[in-house]
């Protein structure tokens, strides 16, 4: 039988070098497409998660809600030199804002050093000089400039090795965002001839007060009541601060005359040692008493009685203006004195009257009648705890929110200072605006609040910047270095 020999295996088909290449030039034009895509649908569609512990980096649920509900465009120009510490922040604000509403909102950015061009066209379109940086809102064919000093409030907090920043930018924003869409601005008068606080600082509580009104859409001008016959018409709210002298009985009854009218708002910080008898009147007659004394906390010591009058107080959560400082604590710097807040009373709601507390001082402190002595001691007639410091009065009170919006409302604080550049404190002009918006029944302005940051140094040791040197130098390169080495090899194996 022959033999036969086995079959021969098939000869390989020889590939040519230009297929190699062909292949390889397709991998790698397939692998910049499939690049070029995941960073396409990564920039239009993703998600922002603030993973910070008190979520510096996440919008209020108001402006959230507002910015949502937008029907008109806003562009927003964020005017930052690039070498500002605050520019990353703002920025991030701003595409917050983006990230809610992309069809209404649009942002820019502009550095005045580097484009120049760009920012005097600015200029030319809108007629405006920028000054340092800011944001530039544009909203209903109006423009706003937000400076930086009304963004970033920076102080010490009493550290100088931990300076505190309150970050004000989304308060800013929102509120100019609504001033513009909202149109002409409210007129509040601030009333001037009595002797009212003027501040120790550069800067008057009138200047104070107008300052506010540039972000919050109100106008404030002086109004001196003997020069006057009635209470103008365009008033959308009286300001009274620390008046030391007490007003005419024709004066009275103009405030009077105005608070009787439909949605009239006041608001009064009293000096305790105003000799204003009328206006304790007026303000008694519904439902709130500033009392003959001073708050106070007083101790013996080592050496000698001390005195503090200096208050430390809290908000209350039962208003809208203070529901969202309730957790702050804050200080009344000068001199307080407690006021007589009849929460209950038959009479008033009768009325149509409701009273509230709004500021408490701490347990500690108690309103005293003697505060003249060295050492005073609390005694049955001195106001024991609860010692409120400022109450809210609403004329025309209805529970049903919906129809408060003619009712009359009425601040009234026991301390001239909350105005004063000298000793005023971020919480305070927060409750300010609070108390101003809700006068002018524009509670949807109530509630955003200032985000305060503080930087921290962190102190290494010798050693420990020795470690870090190793390790950041060495041994995490190293590492990539021996990786790599070890799947060569394994792959040429």
């Amino acid at each position: 039988m022959p033999h036969s020999s086995p079959a021969s295996p098939p000869p390989t088909p020889k590939v040519g070098r230009f297929s190699i290449g062909l292949n390889v030039v397709l991998q790698l034009v397939l692998l910049l497409a499939l690049f070029g895509i995941a960073n396409y649908l990564s920039y239009r569609h993703f998600i922002r998660q603030d993973l910070s512990p008190n979520k510096d980096f996440t919008l209020s649920e108001y402006t959230h809600n507002y910015i949502k509900r937008l029907s008109k465009n806003v562009d927003l120009t964020l005017i930052y030199t690039r070498e500002s510490p605050a520019m990353q922040e703002v920025r991030s604000l701003l595409e917050s804002y983006r990230d809610i509403k992309k069809n209404r909102i649009s942002t820019e950015e502009i550095d005045p050093v580097r484009d120049m061009e760009r920012a005097e066209e600015l200029k030319l379109k809108h007629n405006i000089t920028l000054q340092g940086n800011g944001i530039l809102i544009e909203a209903n064919k109006r423009i706003k400039f937000i400076p930086e000093e009304d963004i970033i409030i920076r102080g010490l907090s009493g550290n100088r090795d931990n300076p505190s920043v309150d970050f004000r930018g989304e308060d800013a924003v929102t509120s100019t965002i609504i001033n513009l869409l909202e149109g002409e601005a409210q007129r509040l008068y601030f009333i001037t001839g009595k002797g009212e606080a003027s501040g120790k600082g550069p800067e008057l509580p009138f200047v104070a007060l107008s300052a506010i009104g540039t972000l919050q859409n109100f106008e404030v001008a002086p109004l001196n009541l003997t020069e006057v016959t009635t209470i103008p018409d365009d008033a959308n709210a009286l300001v009274i601060v620390g008046p030391k002298y007490d007003f005419s009985e024709t004066e009275i009854k103009m405030i009077e005359t105005y608070w009787a009218t439909e949605r009239a708002a006041l608001f009064i910080l009293l000096d305790p040692n105003g000799q204003t008898p009328r206006l304790r009147q007026f303000i008694s007659t519904h439902g709130v008493t500033p009392r003959p004394d001073r708050v106070l906390y007083a101790e013996s010591t080592a050496t000698g009685p001390r005195k503090e009058f200096s208050v430390n107080a809290n908000f209350s959560a039962d208003s809208p203006i203070t529901q969202p400082l309730q957790t702050v604590t804050t200080t009344f710097s000068g001199q307080t004195q407690s006021l007589d807040v009849k929460t209950e009373s038959p009479e008033l709601r009768a009325r149509q009257i409701e009273v509230l507390p709004l500021i408490t001082a701490n347990e500690r402190f108690w309103g005293e009648t003697r505060f003249l002595l060295d050492l005073p001691r609390v005694d049955p007639e001195d106001t024991q705890p609860p010692v409120h410091l400022g109450a809210s009065i609403e004329r025309g009170h209805v529970r049903d929110a919906r129809l408060r919006v003619d009712s009359a409302r009425m601040v009234i604080v026991s301390n001239a200072l909350l105005l004063d550049p000298a000793t005023r404190l971020d919480n305070h002009q927060t409750f300010v605006i609070n108390s101003l918006n809700w006068m002018l029944s524009r509670e949807k302005l109530i509630g955003i609040p200032s985000i305060r940051k503080q930087t921290f140094r962190l102190e290494l040791t010798a050693d420990q910047r020795t470690k870090i040197f190793w390790v950041t130098a060495l041994v995490l390169p190293g590492s990539i270095l021996a990786l790599g080495f070890m799947i060569w090899n394994f792959r040429r194996a």
